[in-house]
C-alpha cells in the first residue's frame, strides 16, 4: 500500500513538473504565432493588391515599441464607424486583408488594423502587457484623428483579440463606442487545459474546480471573462458553433458574465461557423448581425428604446434572455 501510495504521489508530481516545464519554456510559442509554419513573417499582400484606399500608419506604444498599422477606408470621406479590429493569435494582419475587403464592401466603414508587436512590420516581442499597450496606442491614435468620427469607434475582436479588446473596452468607456468578441476564450488559463488535458487539474482560469497550482507560471493569462464583467459599452458576441479550437461554451460564459450588469448584450450563435470561418459560414447573416447591431447601438445609441434588454439570438431561432435566467 505505502509503495502504491508512493508511486501515485511521485507520478502526480512529475506531471507537476513536466506541465510547469512545458508553460515556463513554450508558452509564448503557443499562444503567440506571428509567422505560420512555411511562411515568412513579412505580409504576403497588402491593401493595394485588393485595390483597397489605405494608409500606412506607424505608431509608437508607451514603452517605446514601433508599430505598423493600416487604416483602410470604404471611401475618401467615409464618416461612418471605424472599426478597431484585433486578429487572433496566429500570422498577421495581411491574412485578414479579404474579410476585411467584405467588411467594409458590408457595412461601408473603416477598419483600422494593428499588428501586434512582434507580428508583422512591427518590433519588439509579444506579450500579454505589452499588446495591451500596443492596443492602446492604436486607440489613442484614432481618438486623435480628424478625419474620422470619433464617437463611432468600434472594437472588433476574434479569438485573442477579442481577449486585447475586452481590456481595451474596459479601459477606455469614453472612447469605444461599442464592442463585437468572435469565438473568444475565458482566458488562457483556461484554454491551458482544453489544449493540455493532463493540465486541466493544475491550471484554470476563475471558473475552473481544480488546485489552479500552475497558474502563477502562467505570463499571459488573458482572463477575458474578468474584464468581461467591467465592459459598460454594447457588446455583440459571435459564436460559431463549431469552433475547433475554443470551446463555444466559452463565448456563452463570457455572455453570462456581461449580461448579468450590461444591459446592451447580444449573442448571436452561427451552427456551421467554426474558429476561423464563421464569417464565411455566416453569410449574410453574419454581416447583417453585425450591421444592424452597430446601427443600433452606434448610430442611434442615444435611443434607449432601440435596445432595451439583453438579446440571444440564433440562425434558426430567437431566445430572449434576462440576467437572472442565464
Amino acid at each position: 500500500m505505502v509503495s502504491y501510495m508512493s508511486l501515485l504521489i511521485y507520478g502526480v508530481g512529475g506531471i507537476v513538473v513536466a506541465g510547469m516545464a512545458l508553460l515556463v519554456a513554450f508558452q509564448e510559442k503557443l499562444v503567440y504565432v506571428p509567422v505560420l509554419p512555411g511562411l515568412t513573417k513579412s505580409y504576403p499582400i497588402t491593401p493595394a493588391r485588393l485595390r483597397l484606399l489605405f494608409e500606412d500608419v506607424w505608431l509608437t506604444s508607451s514603452d517605446g515599441v514601433r508599430l505598423h498599422s493600416w487604416l483602410i477606408k470604404f471611401s475618401p470621406d467615409c464618416r461612418g464607424p471605424t472599426i478597431l479590429f484585433f486578429q487572433e493569435n496566429a500570422g498577421n494582419i495581411a491574412h485578414r486583408l479579404e474579410m476585411v475587403r467584405i467588411m467594409l464592401q458590408n457595412l461601408h466603414c473603416n477598419v483600422f488594423m494593428l499588428s501586434y508587436r512582434g507580428y508583422g512590420a512591427s518590433d519588439g516581442y509579444p506579450s500579454q502587457q505589452g499588446i495591451t499597450r500596443d492596443a492602446q496606442a492604436a486607440l489613442d491614435h484614432l481618438s486623435q484623428r480628424t478625419d474620422i468620427d470619433t464617437s463611432q469607434i468600434v472594437v472588433f475582436g476574434r479569438s485573442l483579440g477579442g481577449a486585447v479588446g475586452a481590456v481595451v473596452a474596459k479601459n477606455n468607456p469614453d472612447k469605444v463606442a461599442a464592442l463585437i468578441l468572435e469565438n473568444t476564450f475565458t482566458s488562457i488559463l483556461d484554454m491551458a487545459g482544453v489544449l493540455l488535458p493532463f493540465l486541466k487539474w493544475f491550471i484554470g482560469g476563475s471558473t475552473s474546480k481544480g488546485p489552479k497550482i500552475l497558474n502563477f507560471v502562467v505570463r499571459s493569462p488573458w482572463s477575458t471573462i474578468d474584464a468581461i464583467g467591467q465592459v459598460k459599452q454594447p457588446i455583440l458576441f459571435l459564436s460559431g458553433l463549431r469552433d475547433e479550437m475554443v470551446p463555444p461554451s466559452h463565448m456563452e460564459m463570457l455572455y453570462a458574465k456581461a449580461a448579468a450588469h450590461n444591459k446592451k448584450c447580444v449573442f448571436v450563435d452561427f451552427p456551421t461557423g467554426m474558429h476561423m470561418d464563421t464569417w464565411l459560414a455566416g453569410g449574410d447573416q453574419y454581416w447583417k448581425t453585425v450591421r444592424t447591431f452597430i446601427q443600433q447601438n452606434v448610430f442611434e445609441k442615444g435611443d434607449e428604446s432601440q435596445h432595451k434588454g439583453n438579446g440571444m439570438y440564433s440562425i434558426n431561432h430567437l431566445r430572449m434572455f434576462l440576467p437572472s435566467t442565464l
